[in-house]
């Protein structure tokens, strides 16, 4: 798979959002910037109408010329000003004909959801407003004025401080996404392309593909992302390659076991001949010589088995359970030439849905490797829990090692007894997986092993 083009590469995307994220970042600052705007706007006409209607305390007889009013309304911005004083005195400064007023604006307990909102709907207005505003005096708070003044004036001044909101935010968007964007690369973008670019070159060739980088000695996550992928990638490379060995090996044991079964055929054969002889001496060696055939032809068709079975195919039917026990028991005795003892506890007219050939030979493999540890009885029950069906098999051997333990259900690894291979119980669980339920180790102790077989009730 082709790398990501510069366009649609981790880089570019988080360009893009860092700089969106700055913006909205900057909306929601603009919000209540642009309400407060308005509002300073505002208190600062209502401070000047304030100073304006002193003008009318000072005059004498509390009046004022006309041209002096006209000068003091243009320096306020407003068509007519009321100043209330706490003793009810009103100062009054009017045009000769003051415009009908649109809006009513009563700043006196307005609120913040308020003031945003008037200030986003007069950014709307197309056409002029006259505006009566409310509110206590900057100047004296127990003093209450009153203006009537266009809105337009206060508009446009909303619409310029707008503007430079807008050009500052474009240069800081563009700054801060430059510095995160460069911190981002250095930190985050390029040693996760360098972890890409490494597995899609493992990808292609997993068993001799080498490391394309060297971890940093950084302690974050990306410095053990890249340490971990570097050991995974060693350790999967070192396993794909044992096992393509193993598989070339596999296929090397099958080849022989099929002819050294043969040939082991052959010597049985003739060691059966060799019963037929009246020499003593051969008399007491022939029954040895046989067993050790057998055993050999044992293990090959156990290995043979193991690596040409793969997923074990099962020819389900309702089978008895106590005839599969006493089944298995007399084939562990034909193999083996036991005279062990062989209990089955299993009680007639127990039936489930399984393939009865592998059941007996799971079995017989548990009871198998019971008696060639050195048990001499070997017990079969049956129990019911949880849904399932559990048989057990205990023997009364010597139990198992700390290392036979270790390497349970594995083949080839550390038997429990001299010249085993451990595919009894790697078999038998497999059988016990194929049906939908597993091979456990129970208890083992110096007084015998218990194994259980647990199987679904269908």
């Amino acid at each position: 798979m082709p790398l990501p083009t510069a366009t649609r590469s981790l880089s570019a995307k988080l360009l893009v959002l860092t700089v969106l994220f700055v913006m909205l970042a900057e909306v929601l600052i603009y919000t209540p910037s642009i309400a407060r705007f308005r509002l300073t706007y505002l208190q600062e006409r209502l401070s000047a109408a304030h100073l304006a209607a002193l003008a009318v305390e000072a005059a004498p007889d509390r009046m004022v010329t006309k041209e002096l009013e006209a000068k003091l309304l243009a320096h306020v911005g407003a068509h007519a000003v009321d100043l209330v004083q706490p003793d009810s005195r009103v100062y009054m400064l009017s045009r000769s004909m003051p415009p009908q007023v649109d809006v009513v604006v009563d700043l006196r307990g307005a609120g913040v959801v308020e003031l945003i909102a008037d200030a986003f709907m007069a950014l709307t207005q197309r056409q002029n407003r006259v505006l009566r505003v409310i509110d206590r005096s900057p100047k004296d708070m127990a003093q209450r004025v009153e203006i009537v003044m266009d809105e337009r004036p206060m508009v446009v001044a909303m619409l310029d401080y707008s503007e430079r909101i807008l050009v500052l935010s474009v240069v800081i968007s563009l700054i801060t996404a430059g510095l995160v964007f460069l911190a981002l690369v250095v930190m985050l973008v390029r040693p996760m392309r360098r972890l890409t670019e490494s597995m899609v070159a493992f990808r292609r060739d997993p068993e001799h593909a080498e490391p394309t980088f060297a971890p940093d000695p950084r302690r974050d996550e990306i410095g053990v992302a890249q340490r971990e992928l570097i050991a995974m990638q060693d350790a999967l490379g070192t396993a794909l390659r044992q096992r393509e060995r193993l598989a070339a090996l596999g296929t090397a044991v099958a080849k022989i076991n099929h002819d050294l079964r043969g040939i082991l055929s052959t010597a049985a054969l003739l060691s059966e001949r060799l019963a037929e002889s009246t020499d003593p001496e051969v008399q007491r060696v022939t029954p040895r010589l046989m067993g050790a055939i057998d055993r050999a032809v044992d293990l090959c068709g156990q290995t043979l088995s193991y690596t040409q079975d793969g997923v074990l195919p099962l020819r389900r039917a309702r089978v008895d359970l106590a005839a599969l026990a006493e089944e298995a028991g007399v084939d562990v005795a034909s193999s083996l030439r036991t005279e062990a003892a062989w209990v089955s506890r299993v009680p007639p007219g127990l039936t489930l849905s399984a393939d009865g050939d592998q059941l007996v030979r799971a079995l017989a493999n548990l009871g198998r490797n019971a008696v060639q540890a050195g048990a001499d009885s070997v017990t079969v029950e049956v129990l019911r829990t949880d849904g399932k069906l559990v048989l057990t098999v205990a023997d009364n051997g010597p139990g198992l090692p700390p290392r036979a333990r270790e390497n349970l259900f594995q083949p080839f690894a550390v038997s429990a007894r001299a010249g085993g291979t451990g595919l009894g119980l790697a078999i038998a669980r497999e059988i016990a997986r194929a049906h939908g339920g597993d091979l456990r180790l129970v208890e083992s102790t110096g007084s015998g092993t218990v194994f259980a077989l647990e199987l679904p009730v269908e």
